[in-house]
């Protein structure tokens, strides 16, 4: 999943997109409020992680103006601000969740998994396609109780297939949610991507659990 961290102290910055792409998330990030009002106006992601103090335009503006384009997806607001009125204020412009500096990694990363799955329809821990299974907390891929092993990118095209279980997904749709805007890749890599994880399934479940491809149409995850 595609999120936008928009963090002006690059050291910080640096170290909260390295944690979440350990995390199986596609981070990219805006140092400006300008920056960041921009690609949110012509980008999709799955949820914005959003400082508040921000050169050339305050994280509440471009807050503001997200949801006055109509933008459903998911504001986790950062910030060392830690007065009641700008935390009420941030969450009356829509914000969906408020976490003050400092702070501990590993309850921004519960904080960004619960935003995730409530955003995407699934409350449930766990997602099913007949015996592969994806815990959404632990953010683990198993088959019959056995973990899988994946890289990064074939855990994130597996991913956008299994939230999206029984639907088709354009080669598009998985290229903007698995790969970000300066990454070095063009559709074809989809393509790998998909070969390697047809591969790794048919070890794992001997053909019960595969990616159907339809022609013109996209790539569909089924249980057989």
């Amino acid at each position: 999943m595609r999120i936008l961290l928009v963090e002006d102290h690059l050291e910080l910055s640096r170290w909260l997109a390295k944690a979440l792409e350990d995390a199986h998330l596609t981070v990219e990030c805006a140092m400006n409020g300008a920056d960041a009002d921009a690609l949110l106006h012509t980008q999709e992601y799955a949820l914005v992680i959003l400082d508040l103090t921000l050169p050339k335009m305050d994280g509440l503006d471009v807050l503001k103006r997200l949801r006055a384009r109509g933008s459903k997806a998911p504001v986790l607001i950062l910030t060392a601000r830690g007065g009641l009125n700008e935390k009420v204020q941030g969450l009356n412009l829509g914000a969906d969740d408020y976490l003050a500096k400092p702070f501990e990694l590993a309850e921004l990363e519960a904080r960004v998994k619960a935003l995730l799955r409530r955003s995407q329809g699934n409350e449930a821990v766990t997602l099913l396609c007949g015996e592969l299974s994806f815990d959404t907390v632990a953010r683990q891929f198993s088959y019959a109780a056995n973990l899988m092993s994946l890289t990064p990118r074939e855990h994130a095209v597996l991913e956008a297939l299994i939230t999206r279980r029984g639907q088709a997904v354009s080669k598009e749709k998985l290229f903007n949610e698995v790969f970000a805007l300066d990454d070095d890749a063009n559709l074809d890599a989809i393509e790998i991507y998909i070969h390697r994880l047809r591969k790794k399934l048919e070890q794992v479940s001997a053909g019960a659990v595969a990616i159907t491809t339809l022609r013109g149409i996209g790539y569909l995850l089924e249980a057989r």
